[in-house]
């Protein structure tokens, strides 16, 4: 692969990486120290982690704001200080409770962590607490008591329930607004049917329009071949704004542009502004009748593909 290609690679992390395990090994399939994340994952958790080659790491500010989905396991029996299955447990519950507990009585658990709540982040996120992650406080010894914040769940769909020695492990699906934490949600589940509550297993399947059945396994990853070029992921993030050839010079200068018939649809922006050969020029957003570059892309990248299967936006998608 050229060194300097730029795009998305979509990535299927493995258990045991950290999301910075994935980015330095991309680092050296790609042959460029240009590659950046959108958003951790823990090194228990799979699945989807979408990173920047290049240029394209400028479009990760727009990806780490969209909705997710994830696939999870919460087990119902026991809190622990980590509220997942690394952390050591505060207490088990009697089997009796667990067995106790009703169908009813988890789908009304359900019910309260749905829509629009007030979530209190686990004390080992990587949310920074004057400067220092959460997690690290946590690990030197310090309690960290993170705020209360506002999060959507769209949704929390129960799939299946199985009794494991003592213990009841709920496989749950849920689609989130980003910065939803899925191990709070097993904790307050837990404690809201009185026996504790933690995440044992999560997998991310879904980060705005992109799904993990696009991603290549990190351990199999052919970088030049599952590059997202910077057109075809800006337009499925943002939407598309088709330029003329006047405009495209005029835009890569720097000037703003008067929009044609039909060009401006009425969005506030950013919307990836694209070349008649294809190229993004770069983000814009509209003002009255004219669009302003938001953020430029150079001109002199190799163009990169997407991968097989993928499509092509059409002019016209926190997962």
């Amino acid at each position: 692969m050229s060194g300097s290609a730029s795009g998305l690679v979509l990535i299927d992390k493995p258990p045991g990486w950290t999301s910075h395990d994935a980015v330095a090994r991309t680092r050296r399939l790609a042959g460029t120290r240009k590659v950046g994340h959108a958003g951790t994952l823990d090194p228990m958790a799979t699945g989807l982690l979408i990173l920047g080659i290049n240029s394209s790491t400028r479009l990760l500010t727009y990806v780490v704001g969209l909705d997710k989905e994830y696939l999870a396991t919460i087990r119902l029996g026991a809190a622990t200080t980590t509220d997942d299955a690394e952390g050591e447990e505060l207490g088990r519950a009697p089997a009796g409770a667990v067995a106790g507990i009703t169908p009813e009585a988890i789908a009304a658990g359900i019910l309260a962590l749905t829509g629009d709540i007030s979530q209190q982040p686990s004390a080992v996120s990587a949310i920074k607490v004057d400067g220092v992650r959460a997690y690290a406080r946590v690990r030197a010894g310090e309690a960290v008591d993170l705020p209360a914040r506002p999060v959507t769940v769209r949704a929390f769909e129960l799939l299946r329930a199985t009794s494991v020695d003592g213990f009841l492990d709920l496989t749950v699906r849920v689609d989130c607004s980003s910065g939803t934490y899925i191990r709070a949600l097993a904790r307050d589940l837990g404690a809201d049917l009185s026996v504790g509550g933690h995440l044992t297993s999560l997998r991310r399947t879904r980060i705005g329009p992109f799904r993990i059945e696009e991603a290549s396994p990190l351990t199999e990853l052919d970088v030049a071949s599952a590059l997202i070029g910077p057109a075809a992921a800006a337009t499925r993030i943002l939407g598309r704004l088709d330029l003329t050839e006047e405009q495209s010079i005029d835009l890569g200068h720097g000037k703003r542009i008067v929009l044609g018939t039909g060009q401006d649809r009425g969005q506030a922006g950013p919307v990836a502004a694209i070349a008649p050969g294809g190229r993004l020029v770069g983000l814009v957003e509209f003002r009255g009748g004219q669009a302003k570059c938001l953020v430029n892309f150079p001109p002199d990248e190799a163009p990169a593909h997407a991968p097989s299967g993928a499509t092509l936006p059409e002019p016209g998608g926190d997962a």
